[in-house]
């Protein structure tokens, strides 16, 4: 399969995002951090099934990668919040995340 620069682009962010998420403090390292991590591993695998898919089964998988990434930028919001992310950190991850957003945004356009 010819990766899509979504694919691409959430690769990414997993291989960032995650060892961020494991130097959070022990406290919230068992709570925010793997939430954080199931909701982005959780998006990718979302997002392999739509590509495998077809029809109304492949937009129910990619409108529940759309929630699942709006719930990703809360957790990334919280945890910026209580000073887990530094701001240029957080700067770079919304960034990343706003930037998959759109591609997700102009795939759910184009199967409409």
């Amino acid at each position: 399969m010819q990766e899509s620069p979504l694919y691409i682009r959430t690769y990414d962010l997993l291989l960032w995002l995650i060892p961020q998420t494991q130097k959070f403090p022990r406290a919230y390292r068992f709570t925010v951090s793997e939430h954080i991590q199931e909701l982005l591993i959780g998006f990718q695998n979302g997002l392999i099934s739509a590509g495998k898919k077809k029809g109304n089964e492949r937009r129910k998988y990619l409108q529940d990668a759309d929630i699942q990434l709006e719930q990703l930028r809360f957790w990334i919001r919280f945890a910026r919040d209580k000073e887990l992310l530094t701001f240029r950190q957080y700067e770079h991850v919304i960034k990343m995340v706003n930037e998959i957003g759109r591609l997700l945004g102009a795939w759910l356009k184009k199967i409409a």
